[in-house]
């Protein structure tokens, strides 16, 4: 999780993920550390060990970001419960954007590129049933282009390239794809077991 905050984030965020087991050595990861000079195996902040102890007496408090000076810098800062069993705080994932980072860095890391032929696309709907006729729609169109597929072989080529993206761990997915495509949901079973023997 924190490797894909820093690739999403970019340059000017420190992210670091404390363990409680061990209130001396509590770091157990830290990206671009640099900013505050601290390494894995760092101990645990004496503000960050304050807001642990109000979080633990209201486990209702509101996280809310903060601002604070290193070496001359100011952070924006948020600190985050990360909660185990029974609602017990089992470590804190701390947020520093570190506030001097020049302009033309921050929105480097923002900056649009040309869209590649490999870029995926992403469908954001409000119900199921429109992720799954987003990736079918594409799917039987490629398939149905794709002159290396018999005609008689498209329906089963469908359905294992549906597999293959994870599809049919929707619910409901069977029998939209069988409606879609007009055949029989038992007919959509039949391929997906002979994919799984192959």
């Amino acid at each position: 999780m924190m490797d894909g905050l820093s690739a999403y984030l970019g340059e000017g965020y420190e992210l670091v993920l404390h363990s409680l087991e061990n209130l001396d050595h509590s770091v157990i990861k830290i990206i671009n550390g640099h900013y505050t000079g601290r390494t894995e195996g760092a101990p645990i902040t004496d503000l960050a060990l304050t807001m642990l102890e109000s979080m633990n007496q209201n486990q209702n408090l509101e996280v809310q970001p903060y601002f604070n000076q290193k070496n001359g810098s100011t952070l924006k800062s948020v600190t985050i419960p990360v909660v185990g069993e029974r609602g017990r705080i089992i470590g804190l994932l701390c947020i520093n954007f570190h506030m001097e980072l020049s302009f033309a860095s921050f929105m480097a890391g923002f900056s649009i590129r040309p869209a590649a032929p490999e870029d995926p696309q992403e469908t954001f709907s409000r119900h199921s049933d429109g992720v799954i006729f987003s990736i079918l729609s594409d799917v039987k169109a490629a398939v149905y282009s794709d002159p290396s597929v018999p005609s008689n072989n498209k329906n089963k080529e469908i359905i294992r390239r549906l597999a293959q993206k994870g599809i049919f761990n929707m619910k409901d997915s069977v029998a939209n794809v069988a409606e879609n495509l007009g055949i029989s949901k038992n007919t959509v079973y039949l391929h997906l077991r002979n994919n799984e023997k192959n």
